[in-house]
Parts: structure tokens; C-alpha cells; sequence
């Protein structure tokens, strides 16, 4: 669905390129959200965006939309296995939440173009 498009490709190379963003960072003593749980949560709340404004989609569809995005946190989690675990700070959420919109644009113009 979306994972074999050269959007997501291209989404992956963006990522990549804002790898650092990521290294060798610090957060706020007080941060308990971690990269993965944020990505998990934005990530999370735009598959159910897509989901709840297209209401057509049949079960199938919703699964493979569901397969897709565990295919997508795969991939993440490979990228980010390293730093997974570390806190996150406001840079890095920010950039998670505008990651997080363009996978929902991928999904939305695939299913938009069926």
C-alpha cells in the first residue's frame, strides 16, 4: 500500500536526514516520554485520522492499513535502535509530529487515488 511507494521512500530519506536531531541529545530531567512512545502516539493518532475520515474503507483495507503502519514502526525501529529508549525532548517531538503528517499524507493519497 504505502510502504512500496517512492513517497515512503522518500519520507525514510527525510527521516534519515534529520537523524541527528537525534544524536547525542538531551531532554529534560523530567521527560518520561521516550522516542519510540512518541512516535508510537503521533503516529497512532494519524492512522486513526485517516481511518475515521475514510469511512468507506472496507475491513480488508483497514488491516492492510494496520499492517502497513506495524511495517512502518518496523522500519523505525530499526533506524532509530540505538536511541529508542532515550527521553525526548521538544526538537525532537516536533519533528516526530510532523514525521507522524506526512505518513497520514502518504495514506491519504494512496487511498485517495484508488
Amino acid at each position: 500500500m504505502v510502504t512500496d511507494t517512492d513517497g515512503y521512500i522518500h519520507i525514510i530519506e527525510y527521516l534519515t536526514e534529520h537523524l541527528s536531531l537525534f544524536e547525542n541529545s538531551t531532554a529534560p530531567a523530567q521527560s518520561n516520554e521516550t522516542v519510540m512512545s512518541v512516535i508510537e502516539i503521533e503516529l497512532g493518532e494519524q492512522i486513526i485520522s485517516v481511518c475515521s475520515q475514510n469511512k468507506n474503507l472496507t475491513f480488508n483495507q483497514r488491516n492492510a492499513i494496520i499492517r502497513e503502519v506495524d511495517a512502518i514502526l518496523c522500519d523505525l525501529q530499526e533506524l532509530f535502535s540505538g536511541i529508542m529508549d532515550n527521553p525526548v525532548n521538544a526538537a525532537q517531538h516536533a519533528f516526530i509530529i510532523e514525521f507522524a503528517a506526512l505518513i497520514k499524507n502518504l495514506f491519504d493519497s494512496v487511498i485517495n487515488a484508488d
